[in-house]
């Protein structure tokens, strides 16, 4: 069954259905924080046996509750006894136990609490790599004091009851007498640790740390989900998933260590730290509801640009930031995660997403302070990446091979192949890079001209994407199978698997006009098409997997992409179909969408199956329903004005979005689902 989490930035608690934790090695059940695992034992038993769940309650993305009873399944019918934990998140982890009597007599019970801190980095139990560590354990009075000291780096967890208990450096023990009908409850508090400067707590140094209650947590919630767009419509799951994804979204925000700005997550529990790559796509899809997020990412990424040649991070001057962590090996340098520049394809899309934000909003301020940065990424693109030669932004694995092999979004080993199934070599030239630099041009260059007042600048932009477009479309075109080639080698071979990627040409906009349809064709074929969604490598390949992580399965974020993309090229039906049936996949996730999901043909299994190790909630994931919405109804800025064309599914009937923010205030957009007149007629 599937575990039970609670966050709150980068504070996050995952249990199983009792609300213990019992983590072996490679299991992510934990307190985390700040990719350290601050708990990894919290399991609670009476009278010496375990606790079973009767119930489960998902309050908010901070807040949970379990309803339990002592002793095994076959034993608890007409339990005189039962428990409630009731558990939250904000700057530390607090539960509630409470122990219910439900006899007429008085009840002596002992109720126990292990608890243990391995301090484990959350990629260490993702990778099935662990280090031994030694901690230091301290009883002070009713609380619990864990310490892992490694140098200067030093991390405690503190954990405190207001009950009175028998501490031992094992857990808690309470030896309790309830009276008949009564109740008794302790508050444990877990406080985390982390040393900075005068030994005092690191989050103690930063400007904006403050204290936050529940209360001032469940303002925030309200607050961002009164700014978002305001979704009336007929189909239910709709409804269920922008709601869903509008919370996952306010969920999956952190404040950093060196910045006063909330700032995007990518998704629980592997990657809950900040993602170049991720936080760019997540805030493209959600640009038409949620624009204010853009600044702070735009920021952090502009202050954090490559400024020096450095193989080891991947570093390169004007290169954008695609990882930052903070855990032991990030510390002693022994993995680049501080600062890791492995990415092809930030710096591209940090162009894309300054344009779309600025046609939302008209704000022109933050083009210009962000001109120079913005003008040494272009740079970048024109002077470290065309490693072959031809005019293509490559890529390599880096000499020091601390980072991944491939720097796309498929970045594992084996995602970039053959139809045969044999790896690419390097440098290797992926497709949708090559279609985000020509956007990025396109997009700089209407800056430059409207902006920064740089008309010659703008031209050579507008030549080079030209240029781009058209030597792209002699090189990767495969003429007898109708589709891209997924990659070029450095020779100028075409890596001609079948794949999701050529979906991103099409928002690119790189696609010659009269290859769109082809393109769509074999995107909506039933190599690619699962029924649930374009899977990210067709049925047809020898690498082929449906529970392959970019080999098979089916990532909602890329079909959100894609489907706008065929929007942009005059398709209607085809995006509508894609994000039906990927809003219809959320009934199966608790109404959120995963990270991914098997790619198996939906006849054979009727539903979704889940991707084993998906990220849920995940950033790009919870902003595809908002790109869907967008696609539906076909929002597109225009100068100060936004303009409509809707394109709903017949089944979803009436659906309207209000209070779109923008540089035109607040707009309403309305759509409605009916049958094409023309049933020939399919774009």
């Amino acid at each position: 069954m599937r575990p039970v989490s609670i966050l709150f930035g980068n504070l996050f608690m995952i249990s199983d259905r009792q609300g213990d934790v019992v983590a072996g090695p490679v299991v992510p059940l934990g307190l985390f924080f700040y990719d350290t695992r601050f708990l990894s034992t919290w399991r609670l038993t009476v009278n010496g046996g375990p606790v079973q769940a009767l119930s489960v309650e998902a309050l908010q993305y901070y807040e949970s509750r379990f309803f339990l009873t002592p002793g095994e399944p076959t034993h608890y019918v007409d339990s005189q006894v039962s428990v409630f934990r009731h558990r939250w998140v904000g700057d530390a982890f607090e539960e509630r136990v409470s122990v219910l009597n439900h006899a007429r007599e008085p009840v002596e019970l002992t109720v126990r609490l292990d608890i243990a801190a391995d301090f484990a980095e959350v990629l260490e139990i993702k990778e099935e790599s662990r280090r031994e560590r030694r901690t230091t354990i301290v009883v002070e009075g009713d609380s619990l004091r864990m310490r892992y000291e490694r140098e200067t780096f030093v991390r405690e967890t503190i954990v405190s009851s207001s009950a009175p208990a028998a501490v031992d450096e094992g857990g808690m023990t309470f030896t309790v007498r309830i009276a008949p009908h009564g109740t008794w409850h302790t508050d444990l508090q877990t406080a985390t640790f982390i040393r900075g400067a005068r030994d005092r707590d690191l989050r103690e140094s930063m400007r904006n740390y403050s204290v936050r209650s529940r209360s001032d947590v469940q303002a925030a919630l309200r607050r961002w989900v009164d700014g978002a767009p305001r979704l009336r419509t007929d189909y239910g799951p709709l409804n269920g998933a922008y709601r869903q994804s509008v919370v996952d979204l306010a969920a999956l925000r952190y404040r950093g260590l060196n910045f006063d700005e909330p700032l995007p997550l990518a998704g629980m529990p592997w990657f809950m730290t900040l993602f170049g790559r991720d936080g760019l796509i997540s805030c493209l899809q959600t640009v038409p509801f949620l624009p204010a997020t853009c600044v702070p990412l735009l920021r952090i990424l502009g202050l954090s640009q490559g400024s020096r040649r450095d193989p080891f991070r991947g570093e390169e001057p004007g290169k954008i930031l695609q990882e930052s962590r903070y855990g032991e090996s990030a510390a002693f340098n022994e993995l680049p995660h501080s600062a890791d520049f492995s990415a092809a394809d930030t710096t591209p899309l940090f162009v894309i997403l300054l344009d779309e934000y600025e046609r939302w909003t008209g704000d022109v301020d933050l083009v210009r302070e962000l001109e120079f940065q913005t003008r040494a990424a272009l740079e970048w693109i024109d002077r470290d990446t065309d490693l072959a030669g031809g005019g293509y932004l490559w890529y390599e694995p880096r000499p020091a091979m601390s980072g991944p092999v491939n720097q796309s979004w498929k970045g594992s080993p084996g995602a970039i192949s053959f139809h045969d199934g044999r790896p690419a070599g390097y440098p290797q030239a992926t497709c949708e890079i090559q279609g985000y630099v020509y956007d990025a041009k396109l997009r700089a260059a209407r800056l430059a001209r409207l902006v920064w007042h740089d008309p010659a600048f703008a031209d050579r932009l507008e030549a080079e994407a030209a240029a781009l477009r058209e030597r792209f479309n002699r090189d990767f075109w495969i003429a007898e199978r109708g589709y891209y080639a997924a990659a070029l080698e450095a020779d100028g071979r075409q890596v001609d698997s079948l794949t999701s990627n050529i979906g991103h040409l099409l928002w690119s906009g790189i696609v010659e006009p009269d290859r769109a349809a082809s393109v769509v064709e074999r995107l909506m074929g039933p190599d690619l098409f699962s029924g649930w969604g374009i899977r990210t490598l067709a049925a047809t390949e020898s690498r082929y997997n449906p529970l392959g992580y970019h080999t098979g399965t089916v990532w909602p974020a890329d079909n959100s992409l894609i489907a706008w993309g065929m929007r942009r090229y005059g398709f209607r039906r085809e995006p509508a179909v894609l994000a039906k049936v990927i809003i219809d996949a959320t009934h199966y996730f608790g109404g959120q969408l995963p990270e991914a999901f098997a790619g198996y043909q939906r006849n054979l299994t009727k539903y979704p199956v889940l991707y084993s190790s998906a990220s849920m909630p995940h950033a790009i994931s919870a902003g595809a329903i908002l790109l869907f919405l967008r696609t539906l109804l076909g929002l597109e800025p225009y100068g100060d004005n936004l303009t409509t064309d809707p394109a709903v599914p017949e089944e979803m009937g009436y659906v309207e979005l209000r209070d779109i923010p923008g540089r035109w205030g607040t707009f309403d957009a309305l759509g409605r689902g009916r049958t094409d007149r023309d049933p020939a007629r399919r774009n």
